[in-house]
């Protein structure tokens, strides 16, 4: 129990190892121990995976802005990866001003890595937190509504949903039975300035809400503005129901400008001077078949109002949309063995429509 402390207040609970991963990883005391008054835990998981690209080849994140790219069409393609595996560092330390918690997590996702078969290691999270109230470095963006996310096995999952790891100072405290969170952030966009992030949630049991806003500006470079700037805003509404025994619903909603930089599609903030205004949501219904198995179906769109042209990319893309099909499989705690299919499309800002799809597997073993 020495971690039920700030790390959980900040939104990470019991997948305290990334969105994606078991929901054992805190029942473990194995790799638990003391150094002074210190208490320090190390977790993560080792993951191997597998994938079959029937059109368009993605690489080991699915990539759905590059489906139709002429330089990737494929007949069919094989490639595997193990580069989602990290590990992590906790530690807890009684002090005069609180409990002060540090993190520090790892992945695979250096660059350079992805090529050579020796991946490098990249860091995704780096704080300090302070009387289960303050955090200082990087996790999580408050806008991001981590306890609504879609479980899938591919690590990018949906498009639809903001997912960013942001340096930051947050405030973290509750109003009754509600959470709330105030925090500054470095932009994940083209921005020298910080955005504001609030965020206020709660937890019925059997449902639960959440809602988030950011303000901020983003910095555009082109030959209408030459290094201008654009305001920024978004809302995020997400929660999460039970249907029947077993049975969840989840969805989540995100409209604003600019916010191309926050979301999993990656569009532009802004084309010739122009906020670009986007509207995404996903949709997910799950099932826990029995205590090994849970299967799960996700929907995820992005219909932005301004195209974006990716480097070396033939095509531009306007709507993103993808459908995760999976089920996960525990034999024994902490292995998890999982099967998934992904559509993926892409529209174009003249209405042309590319389409691919996908089989992933994986087996997954968390510490």
């Amino acid at each position: 129990a020495a971690f039920d402390g700030s790390i959980r207040t900040f939104g990470l609970g019991d997948r305290i190892a990334g969105i994606d991963a078991d929901d054992t990883l805190l029942d473990n005391p194995a790799l638990t121990f003391g150094v002074g008054n210190t208490d320090i835990r190390i977790y993560g998981f080792a993951r191997a995976e597998a994938f079959y690209d029937l059109d368009s080849q993605q690489g080991d994140l699915t990539n759905t802005p590059s489906i139709g790219e002429p330089d990737l069409a494929t007949d069919g393609a094989f490639d595997t990866s193990v580069r989602v595996s990290r590990f992590g560092i906790l530690s807890t330390t009684p002090t005069a001003i609180g409990e002060v918690g540090t993190q520090l997590e790892f992945d695979l996702f250096g660059s350079g890595g992805a090529d050579t078969g020796s991946p490098n290691l990249r860091l995704r999270h780096a704080n300090v937190t302070i009387d289960d109230r303050w955090l200082f470095g990087q996790f999580w963006t408050n806008f991001q509504p981590l306890a609504h996310y879609p479980r899938t096995a591919d690590f990018n999952g949906p498009v639809g949903i903001s997912f960013a790891r942001q340096p930051q100072v947050r405030y973290s405290n509750s109003f009754g039975e509600i959470d709330y969170a105030i925090s500054i952030e470095e932009s994940n966009g083209n921005s020298d300035d910080p955005l504001l992030v609030g965020s206020a949630f709660y937890d019925g049991g059997k449902w639960s809400a959440r809602v988030a806003g950011l303000v901020g500006t983003a910095d555009v470079d082109d030959s209408v503005t030459d290094g201008g700037s654009t305001g920024i805003e978004g809302i995020t509404l997400s929660g999460s129901t039970g249907l029947w025994k077993g049975g969840t619903l989840t969805g989540t909603y995100t409209t604003g400008n600019g916010l191309g930089g926050i979301l999993i599609g990656g569009g532009d903030e802004g084309v010739d001077g122009e906020a670009n205004g986007v509207s995404a949501f996903t949709l997910e219904l799950r099932q826990q078949v029995n205590d090994k198995l849970n299967i799960g179906i996700a929907y995820g769109e992005e219909d932005y109002n301004l195209p974006t042209l990716l480097e070396d990319a033939t095509f531009d893309f306007q709507e993103l949309q993808t459908i995760h099909v999976n089920a996960f499989y525990s034999p024994v705690q902490n292995l998890t063995f999982a099967v998934e299919y992904i559509h993926g499309e892409r529209t174009t800002s003249d209405g042309s429509s590319f389409d691919a799809d996908r089989i992933g597997t994986s087996v997954t073993f968390s510490f």
